[in-house]
Order: structure tokens, then sequence, then C-alpha cells
């Protein structure tokens, strides 16, 4: 019999359903705490485990390289990470000082994300009803869990990486079930509750305890777009997870010293769910916050907004619809750079014939990219941040690499592997780059309207279409599923993202076989002690191979 205040919870064979007209924080609690602590047996597919595995891997090389090449919010949040000491806490890349978990873990995530290279999710799966609300996020995450793996020293592999796919699993159906984006409230809000659940349900943390932590979060902790307008973008664009995460990770360790944050944060009328689509007293809209303001019944007792699916069992969980970026670039240019290369291979005469025989290209998209990373505006970056958000500046770099080579491989793999952008596409000799430059002023952008919108988030449809001084036109066709792409079916991830580990780790250590060493460690997680996982992030940091900062 379930305790008094318990969640209803449906079950089904290979997920537990969280009622609207339940307590859906504590439903999380529960779930985690239930995930974790192995209540369903070993249950979970085989692909679930691989994929996480490579998600985990792909996101530690990715951290790693950043914080190489002195990336500043990374190299910043590590420093201040150090000044923290904590003999029982966590530690942060290439390091064995144990310092504050939370801050560990925030320098950590801060330099998983800095290239923007990690895996992506769109918040989309037409299989479970509701779930297709469309909001994006990445796992800049997994340090939460190794941080908690530290704390405890009881977390082996296996333990570990099922910590991450419940976490990712959490994250990306509240990124199916509710947009923030659409009241301009920054995505990592979603990691940020679902951080606060798996580092308390790893330190053995009550369900309420976790209530606590999640009400507090979602109540003192909201972080709105601000980071991510205008043209050029700053640190806080990067570092947003990090800080989130940081906060929601304070917030678990005050609830577990005692500290009673709100209940039922999910139906409560005046948190970010409800406020903005309300279930009582008014219709969800756009402009609800004015008829919020003036409407007293929208502030009674009502259900949540959305009912969750989390799943336990078998191989659709949320990990398994996360994107790879093969290389360093915004997620919504993928369709662009597929098209690009694509292009390539099928038309050898395009990289021989160099700049200056391309007389246009157009890219036709859909919203959001069209408006984001489509916007004219962005055609003049000045940071790697913006250039990363720019997709003339992201397509016009991946088309000079083949047209200084003068050819391309004939295959696509190959040749995202030959052409894939590294972070010194995007350093400070790059942003200025004539040739760069030249083709970005020859891009022009088109919205593909309903028909392209519908697609999106199903996939990124994209065409991109190319005029040759000669009169010669060429045309991607629409690309749907992109290498990378979850439901892309002729790419071999493996292969790519070895070579992606390998570009990114070259520039970590000095030696390729200290890559392979590194990689294989992350590789092998899953069969490690908690002695080997506590020490998986750790590398001689004075022997790494010297650079100047990459933004000058």
């Amino acid at each position: 019999r379930p305790a008094a205040g318990a969640p209803a919870r449906h079950f089904a064979a290979s997920a537990v359903t969280l009622p609207a007209d339940s307590n859906q924080a504590l439903g999380i609690a529960e779930y985690a705490k239930d995930f974790i602590g192995g209540k369903y047996g070993e249950t979970v597919d085989a692909s679930v485990w691989e994929r996480i595995e490579m998600f985990h891997t792909d996101s530690v090389m990715c951290g790693v390289s950043a914080l190489a090449l002195k990336t500043n919010a990374p190299t910043v949040l590590r420093e201040e990470a150090l000044d923290y000491p904590d003999a029982r806490g966590a530690t942060v890349f290439g390091s064995s000082a144990r310092c504050s978990p939370e801050k560990a873990i925030a320098a950590n995530a801060s330099a998983v994300r800095e290239w923007d290279s990690n895996g992506t999710v769109f918040g989309y799966n037409p299989n479970i009803p509701g779930h297709t609300a469309g909001e994006f996020g990445h796992n800049d995450f997994y340090p939460v869990v190794m941080a908690a793996a530290q704390v405890t020293g009881e977390i082996d592999g296996q333990k570990a990486l099922r910590a991450m796919i419940c976490l990712d699993e959490i994250r990306g159906r509240l990124a199916e079930v509710f947009s923030l984006k659409s009241y301009k409230i920054d995505h990592v809000v979603h990691g940020a509750i679902a951080s606060a659940a798996v580092y308390g349900a790893l330190l053995g943390a009550s369900a309420e305890q976790i209530e606590s932590a999640i009400g507090m979060t979602v109540a003192h902790y909201v972080p709105f777009r601000a980071i991510r307008a205008g043209k050029q973008l700053s640190d806080s664009k990067g570092a947003s997870a990090a800080l989130s995460t940081e906060a929601a990770v304070l917030s678990m360790r005050r609830a577990m010293r005692g500290f009673v944050g709100p209940r039922d944060i999910f139906r409560n009328p005046e948190a970010i769910f409800r406020f903005f689509e309300p279930t009582t007293g008014a219709k969800a809209s756009q402009e609800v916050v004015d008829i919020a303001l003036g409407n007293k019944v929208r502030w009674g007792v009502g259900p949540a907004p959305f009912n969750l699916v989390l799943s336990h069992s078998g191989a659709d969980f949320a990990v398994c619809g996360m994107h790879f970026k093969l290389g360093l670039y915004e997620h919504q240019s993928a369709g662009a750079l597929e098209g690009a290369i694509s292009a390539l291979v099928n038309n050898p005469e395009l990289a021989a014939g160099g700049v200056d025989a391309i007389e246009g290209i157009n890219i036709v998209a859909y919203e959001p990219a069209f408006g984001i990373i489509g916007d004219p505006a962005k055609k003049d970056p000045k940071t790697r941040q913006s250039a990363d958000h720019s997709m003339a500046f992201i397509v016009s770099r991946i088309l000079v690499k083949a047209l200084e080579a003068g050819k391309v491989p004939s295959e696509m793999d190959a040749a995202w592997m030959e052409l894939m952008l590294s972070p010194y596409d995007y350093g400070k000799d790059a942003l200025y780059e004539a040739k760069t430059r030249a083709l970005m002023a020859k891009i022009t952008f088109s919205h593909g309207g309903p028909e392209y919108d519908a697609k999106y988030p199903d996939g990124i449809p994209t065409q991109i279409d190319m005029s040759l001084k000669g009169g010669k036109k060429i045309s991607s066709g629409m690309v749907m599923y992109p290498s990378g792409h979850a439901r892309n079916t002729t790419a071999n991830l493996r292969n790519i993202l070895a070579h992606k580990n390998r570009m990114l780790g070259d520039i970590v250590f000095n030696e390729r076989s200290q890559v392979d060493s590194f990689v294989d460690r992350l590789v092998g997680m899953k069969g490690a002690s908690a002695a080997q996982v506590a020490q998986l992030y750790d590398f001689d940091w004075s022997a790494m191979r010297a650079h100047d900062c990459i933004d000058g």
C-alpha cells in the first residue's frame, strides 16, 4: 500500500507513467531511486548501454579538449572549484584533488558543453502520446553521476552508467512534454531537475528529500534565454547547464540536511509549468502572463500540464533518441552540413573548382533554424560562441576545407571524418579567414514554410542549393535525418566517433597511445570497479599538450 501522499503511478511492461493529477516531483524521485537501485532487474536493452557509453565518452573528450585549449568559462570554473577543497568531495577533469561536489560538477559540465559538440535531444517521441513538445537539450550532466560516485566511493561502472541513463531519461522525457523555449526559459531547467533527482538517489536521499530539492531548483533557479540573446554570445551560454546543475546539486545537499523546499512543484500554479500552461481557469497561451494575473480561478488546485512517461526496461529510453554531433557545430545545422557533404561527394568537380567557382549558395530551412542560426545578423560572428551558432559560418568552414583540399572521399562516412570541424575551425584565426568570409557572403537563406516546419523535430529538414559559374546547379534535396541523427541508418557512428575522439584527444595528450588509453577507460566503463570509476576523469594535467588560448 502506498504511503500517504505518494503519487499515483501507472506501470506498463517497460515504463512508469506519472499522471498529471499526481505529485510528479515525488514520482520522479521514486523512479530515480527504483531504477538506479535495480528494482526492475537487468532489463535494459544492450543498445541502450551502448548508446550511453558512446555519449558519455564523447562528452568527456569534448570537455578535456576544451580545457586543454584554455577556453575561458571551463578554466575559470575549474580554478574556482579547486579553491573549495573538500576531502569528501569530487574532482575536476585532470586532478585527483577533492573539492566541493557542486563546484566540481559545475566545472566539468561547463567543459563538456563548451564546444557545443556533445549529444542533443529534440524532445520528440511520437510513440508516446503527449511526448512531442520539442524542447531541445544536451547531455551536459554526466559529471553529476561521477561526482556522486566519488563522494560515496561505492558506485561501480555499471551503476554509474545506469544513473546516466536515468538522468537522460528524466531530462529527455521532460523535454518531450514541456517546451521551455516557448516561454523564453533556457532548456537546462529539465537537466537541473534530473540532476537533483539522480544525485539524491545515488547519495541515498529519501524520495521526500529529492522532491524538496526539485522544488527548490524550480522555485529558486530558473534561467531565461537572455543568456542566448544577441548577435555575440557570452560565457553564460555555454555554462548555463553547469550553473543550473550546481544550484540543483546544492539544493539536493541542503535538502539532505533538512531544508524543506516547495512540494509538488509540477502542480504548483505559480511555478513555471502551470504558470505558463494553466490547467484551470484559462487556456494555454503565449499571452498567459496577462491572463493569469487577473484570473483567480487558475491559481487554484489543478493538475500539471502533462503526463510523464519514464522507461525502466527495454530499448525505448530517451538516450536512444539523442543525436550525436560529428564534429563541432550547432545541432540545427546538421542537415545543411549533410547536404553540403553530399553535394561534394556526388559532384567531384565542386571541390576541384575552388571558392571562386561558386556563385551562390541558398539554404532552405525550418523554424527555428531559419530564425536562429540562419539569421543574417549572424553572418558576421566575432566570437567562437557566435560562430558556432551561425549556419553561414559553419557551412562555409566545412566547404573551405574541401575546396582547399581540391577533393573529398567518395563515401559519406569518410568525407565526414576528413572534413570534420574541430575547435580550430572556430578559433580566433578562423573567425576572419578570408575564404570563409568570402563564402559566407555568397550564402542566402530561405524559409521552407509549413512543409519544412511540420517535419521538425522529427527530423532536421534542410536543403542546400548551389549555383556554379557556367550555370550548373547542384541540389542536395531535402535532408531529414543527417549522419549522427538518432533516426539515421546509414552512418557508421562507431567509426566516425572514434575519429572525433582521437581528433579531440590529440589536443590534450602528447602521444596517440595516451589518447587511446584514456578513451579505452571510458569505453570500458561498464566493467569498472568503484575505485576505477572514482579515478576515471584523472590524468596528468602537468603533462598535457601545451597550447595558447584558442580564443586569443
